[in-house]
């Protein structure tokens, strides 16, 4: 038989047979809690249907007649009086509704106790967290807002301070404020749907781009470049300015956005910077010490020079994300920056990728990058 090379956990599961099996019971029970969950929301939401006075209950006979009720095992007649065995997760497949007794069955098919409003409702839970396997019943507004891909989560909690943000109706002005899986949310009347599938790409952005949405001015935006890519609504992450070329991430995922522009995980990014004279030895020393600027002090993490008969083109690491540091290091020290190109983000390169162009990030990029500089945010933890 070919083996299947698109496997990537292929050879763990030839050599570890057993934990290949742990794991897929595992995978079992973590899509059954997810089912029951599912089945205990739509319960409650009958509940409150009815007491608006829509009724949704399936009929009476929904367990004496049909596939389900030949299904049983015994216990609808004698009830077990062991209280582990009541309190027992049902098994892989036993989709049972929670306000009626469990009967044990294999049936892997949706049973006869849901109607379709249930069924329209479990599904569109589904959906919403389908990389996670698991229903969500409450989320904070502002990452509610960040996985609609709108923008970041501080962004979306300044929108939400602003009063731009409604649910059913109700202005809120809590960033924190739990969102119900059926509340309906709107930013500025408009109404915000969660993000299904995150879209992570890279671009190596040209000069004359604003890394914006919407430009009022009508200027052209990284956004123009990949409009072909995708019909999800995407954002920049770690913008350049107007006049800086180079490495660009843009994606829907607002937990990825905050996490690569949050000081705490001190994300490395490097800069190629022409000037318009050679920067004398004194000033390499002074970047690398740190100078104070306007808005505080900035030390440069490594600053060398690119070439041995050139010191006009200097090479800079930073991890802070002020604004325009960069270019405000070298003008504070009497240069001016003639190009700005940013050579790596986040360990990413645009090697491979010409100006203007674009590609998608692998899935072990992605993965790098929600992992990246995790250590730092623990021990920053720990020190406070």
């Amino acid at each position: 038989m070919k083996k299947n090379r698109t496997d990537n956990f292929d050879k763990f599961s030839l050599k570890k047979k057993g934990s290949a099996v742990k794991e897929n019971i595992r995978q079992d029970k973590k899509k059954a809690k997810a089912e029951s969950r599912a089945m205990g929301e739509a319960a409650r939401q009958r509940k409150i249907d009815k007491a608006r006075g829509i009724v949704t209950d399936p009929p009476k006979e929904k367990y004496s007649k049909g596939p389900y009720a030949k299904k049983t095992t015994g216990y609808e007649k004698k009830p077990s009086t062991r209280k582990s065995f009541q309190d027992a997760p049902p098994k892989y497949g036993e989709l049972t509704p929670s306000h009626t007794t469990r009967p044990a069955t294999t049936n892997k098919r949706t049973p006869a106790s849901m109607d379709k409003a249930d069924e329209k409702r479990t599904a569109s839970i589904g959906k919403v967290n389908a990389a996670s396997d698991t229903p969500y019943e409450q989320m904070p507004l502002n990452k509610y807002i960040a996985h609609a891909g709108i923008s970041g989560r501080r962004e979306a909690a300044a929108m939400v301070k602003s009063g731009h943000v409604t649910i059913n109706g109700d202005t809120i002005l809590e960033p924190g404020y739990k969102v119900q899986y059926k509340d309906v949310v709107r930013l500025k009347g408009k109404v915000l749907q969660l993000q299904v599938t995150p879209v992570y790409i890279l671009l190596n952005k040209p000069k004359d781009y604003i890394c914006t949405a919407n430009d009022p001015e009508g200027r052209k935006t990284v956004l123009d470049i990949i409009k072909n890519a995708t019909t999800q609504r995407m954002f920049p992450v770690g913008r350049l300015d107007r006049n800086t070329t180079g490495v660009l991430i843009l994606t829907n995922d607002g937990d990825l956005a905050q996490k690569l522009t949050h000081p705490s995980y001190e994300i490395k990014k490097i800069y190629e910077v022409t000037l318009d004279k050679p920067v004398t030895k004194a000033d390499m020393e002074a970047i690398a010490k740190g100078v104070e600027l306007e808005d505080g002090f900035i030390a440069a993490d490594a600053v060398s020079y690119l070439s041995n008969t050139s010191k006009d083109v200097i090479g800079i690491e930073i991890h802070s994300g002020r604004n325009r540091i960069v270019r405000r290091i070298f003008e504070h020290l009497g240069y001016d920056v003639r190009h700005l190109d940013r050579v790596m983000f986040a360990n990413l390169t645009k090697k491979n990728v010409d100006r203007g162009k674009w590609r998608f990030l692998a899935e072990k990029e992605v993965r790098l990058l929600k992992f990246m500089n995790k250590s730092f945010t623990r021990k920053s933890a720990k020190e406070n």
